[in-house]
């Protein structure tokens, strides 16, 4: 007997060959939701976007409803009136080598110095943002730590302006050398978002192609030294390590608050990949969601998270926390859907909360001073309230996710309300449409 079709949504999407843009649908089958698409030229194509239905798609995106005017992207050619999201966060490339060859790589990135932008040309670009109101800058590859320089660069976008600097990094150099972790700090760093894919070394060995814990332990003892907030992150890949999702939980709230929390990534296929993926090759946001719940016993609930309020519902979702000094988890997650980074055309609806959400975001992932003047409250009245808002700023605890598009599951609807973009030439691109990639990984 055939599987019942219904039809969820109407889109637009892109052929993974020629990128020739096309209508698309997602429809459901059973409990599986599908992106499906048919280019003129190179056939039908249909990729797995959600599945199960705790939370289902209609639920999660409920009052998100699709632009059919839209006509853009992507074509990288900067945001235009058709986007509805500022900038929260503008990642900049400082380099495109790095010190692994991973089999999945957003940047398939290598070895090549030739186009590598200087610490002057990149103090440039940074004024250009600061000057738009974009003070959130990520410091992006490739992997940044392989430029000597990069306490350099770091300095440069603090004078510019940029308020708050994130490193996206392996973390290996930053436990090899304390030393150039320390003067990462003083330059300016606010905090770290590490490559995290597990708490055993196979998961890095299929993943990375080497034994690569001890690396990471020691990156978050050095960062702990320097009072570098860091945040793990994970690249989920079904039959890998999506079976250590509530270990990975566990391991970054046993090291709170060195640990400000874990960002999960399913994978996505652009860049580097070692071949086409079927359905099975993918896992969906509420299957990271179900399995969180699952793995920590409950002790993290789906009820605990909201879907993406800067981005599509589809793109992610977060939970906010605070650690008890017991262990216990106490969920601080505000259950109301606002889209603080939403504009109209090019008129910004509200400036004051989109600008209040970015620091918000900011706060939580970093570690200051006053911490350890606090001396970081260990036990006290949870009734009380200054205790409470003490033990928020002191081990304060976020579990996100972002499922990035690749050209077999890209949504134009989604691209859209993107709020992660990366500055390049003086252009803001939203993320999935500059690192999108065709069937064979090139762009």
């Amino acid at each position: 007997m055939l599987e019942k079709i219904e039809y969820v949504r109407h889109t637009y999407s892109l052929c993974p060959i020629c990128f020739r843009r096309l209508q698309a649908d997602i429809v459901k089958t059973g409990t599986e939701y599908l992106l499906r698409k048919e280019c003129p030229e190179h056939g039908f194509f249909s990729a797995v976007v959600w599945r199960g239905e705790q939370p289902s798609l209609e639920e999660w995106q409920e009052g998100v409803e699709p632009d059919e005017a839209y006509s853009g992207c992507p074509k990288s050619c900067g945001l235009c009136s058709h986007h509805l999201r500022k900038t929260c966060c503008a990642l900049v490339e400082v380099t495109s080598r790095c010190n692994l060859s991973c089999a999945v790589c957003f940047a398939s990135s290598g070895e090549n110095i030739a186009d590598e932008p200087t610490v002057e040309n990149l103090s440039k670009q940074f004024k250009a943002l600061v000057n738009n109101g974009n003070t959130f800058v990520q410091l992006s590859g490739g992997e940044p730590t392989v430029r000597d320089d990069l306490p350099d660069i770091i300095a440069a976008a603090k004078a510019a302006g940029c308020e708050t600097i994130q490193l996206n990094t392996n973390g290996i150099r930053l436990g090899q050398d304390p030393s150039y972790t320390r003067t990462l700090k003083e330059a300016g760093l606010s905090f770290v978002f590490m490559q995290f894919d597990g708490t055993k070394d196979d998961i890095y060995l299929k993943l990375r192609g080497r034994p690569l814990l001890k690396c990471k332990e020691a990156a978050i003892d050095c960062c702990a030294e320097n009072l570098l907030g860091l945040t793990l992150v994970p690249t989920v890949v079904p039959g890998v390590n999506d079976r250590d999702i509530g270990g990975i939980i566990s391991f970054g709230l046993e090291r709170s608050p060195m640990v400000r929390g874990v960002h999960f990534q399913p994978v996505s296929y652009f860049g580097r990949y070692p071949k086409a993926p079927s359905d099975l090759d993918r896992i969906t946001l509420p299957e990271i969601l179900r399995a969180i719940e699952e793995q920590t016993g409950g002790k993290i609930r789906i009820a605990d998270f909201l879907p993406s309020s800067c981005d599509h519902p589809r793109c992610g979702f977060h939970g906010d926390f605070v650690v008890l000094p017991d262990g216990a988890l106490l969920s601080l997650t505000v259950k109301r859907k606002s889209a603080c980074c939403e504009k109209k055309g090019l008129t910004t609806l509200d400036e004051a909360a989109h600008i209040k959400n970015r620091n918000f975001v900011a706060r939580r992932w970093k570690r200051t001073e006053d911490e350890t003047a606090e001396r970081a409250p260990r036990d006290g009245d949870y009734t009380n309230l200054d205790f409470i808002l003490r033990r928020i700023k002191s081990h304060g605890f976020t579990i996100t996710a972002m499922a990035f598009q690749d050209a077999y599951t890209i949504d134009l609807e989604r691209l859209q309300r993107c709020s992660l973009h990366v500055y390049k030439g003086g252009k803001t691109i939203p993320f999935c449409a500059y690192y999108l990639t065709d069937i064979l990984g090139g762009r």
